[in-house]
């Protein structure tokens, strides 16, 4: 490839096309012997002209206006050369033109990094977080709306004002549905997904810096719910003759004894259950939500439910292991049960998998690698969100160990007051 070894930039007026004595002013830029032109869209007189100097004559104002002008086009013509050489593109008169246009240069906006995203992830991402994502791009656009009375913005013109400024409209916004704000933690999470978005225009290179560099979002603790082993068991002993409710109890309890949550539950069929590594029967399955794989092994309360169903007409329709409902007639169905069960609890289908986690694993004694796997964690940081529950464990465990001494010391000082009595 042929290096670039000559380089101009000369102004020049166009007298040949004067009108009134004025002729219009011109950047040329030659490069290799090729030159292209640039009309800087300025009259000159042409009596005022020093075609030696490239410059108006004279010090009056407007001779000051021009010059200064000129002075700019020759820095900004010359960076452009510069900037072209150090990206090592290849340096011709039109692309030293087109980069001091901006020609060469698309600006971006941030439709068209929404569009690019959901067009480039739909066959990535489950259709639920696509669903999320749309809920945050249609927040985003009311956003910029409200703020900019525009419909849209260059992606360049994002910045941690723009990043704050939606974190303050997302907590002032009141939800159609329900007239509620936005709880902090879903908050954060619609600007976690600007940021990968804006993260993607910044790998294809769109922009060229990060407007997240110093925003650092908090999410507020929360408390996973489940139950205690007391009230699973009265979920458990609970019998009714109203069928959705029996199968309700059935399909939380399954949850319970498994750890499966509530999609994947609804997936599962007959090929699920398979003879595992020990020859026991274990549900194999992946999860709907991270497409991990799960293997369970198949307790005692969850087989009873498997050959209860085994043959259910409601099942068999839909080829599934266990009857189909929806979440929320599950919800709304497990309220009457948790409320006949005296518990207080605001009990939901997905309680189910955390009991699993807290009550019917760690606090007897499964470590939380094995919990983790078990619930199909990519990270075992996520399961760590349980560790209470093995604190409240040693808790227990020290109280009865308190007990054991303390008889002991009982009968130390007994023996002893024996020994000295007969002394």
């Amino acid at each position: 490839m042929k290096t670039t070894t000559t380089f101009a930039i000369l102004i020049w007026i166009n007298a040949s096309r004067a009108k009134n004595n004025e002729a219009g002013l011109f950047a040329r830029i030659t490069v290799n012997q090729k030159r292209v032109n640039i009309s800087l869209k300025r009259k000159v007189n042409i009596d005022s002209w020093d075609k030696a100097k490239s410059r108006v004559k004279g010090t009056s104002q407007e001779a000051r206006i021009i010059n200064g002008y000129i002075d700019q086009t020759q820095t900004a013509l010359f960076q452009a050369y510069q900037d072209l050489k150090a990206e090592r593109k290849i340096v011709t008169s039109q692309a030293i033109k087109s980069r001091f246009l901006g020609a060469d240069q698309q600006h971006y906006s941030l439709q068209n990094i929404i569009d690019y995203h959901n067009n480039n992830t739909a066959h990535k991402l489950h259709k639920d977080t696509i669903g999320l994502y749309k809920t945050t791009q249609r927040y985003l656009m009311e956003f910029v709306l409200k703020e900019f009375k525009t419909n849209d913005i260059y992606l360049r013109d994002l910045n941690y004002s723009f990043v704050l400024k939606f974190d303050n409209f997302l907590r002032a916004y009141k939800m159609s549905r329900n007239k509620k704000l936005i709880g902090n933690n879903t908050i954060i999470k619609h600007i976690q997904r600007l940021r990968k978005m804006v993260t993607m225009a910044f790998h294809i290179e769109w922009i060229n810096r990060d407007p997240f560099v110093k925003y650092k979002p908090v999410f507020d603790k929360t408390e996973r719910g489940f139950l205690t082993a007391k009230e699973l068991e009265s979920i458990e002993n609970f019998t009714t003759d109203i069928e959705r409710l029996s199968i309700v109890k059935d399909l939380f309890i399954f949850s319970c004894y498994t750890g499966i949550a509530y999609v994947d539950i609804m997936q599962l069929t007959k090929d699920n259950v398979l003879t595992g590594i020990d020859g026991g029967q274990w549900i194999i399955t992946k999860r709907q939500k991270t497409n991990t794989q799960v293997k369970v092994p198949v307790l005692e309360q969850t087989q009873r439910l498997i050959n209860k169903y085994k043959n259910n007409i409601r099942a068999e329709s839909t080829g599934t292991l266990l009857p189909v409902l929806s979440n929320q007639k599950l919800n709304s169905y497990l309220k009457e049960i948790s409320d006949v069960c005296k518990i207080k609890k605001n009990l939901t289908f997905h309680m189910a998998r955390h009991t699993f986690a807290t009550t019917v694993t760690l606090t007897n004694g499964v470590p939380i690698e094995t919990v983790s796997k078990l619930l199909g964690h990519t990270k075992l940081a996520t399961t760590q969100i349980y560790a209470k529950v093995i604190e409240r464990k040693v808790s227990d465990d020290m109280n009865a160990l308190k007990l054991i001494l303390n008889k002991n010391e009982e009968k130390k000082e007994v023996t002893n007051n024996k020994s000295a009595g007969s002394a």
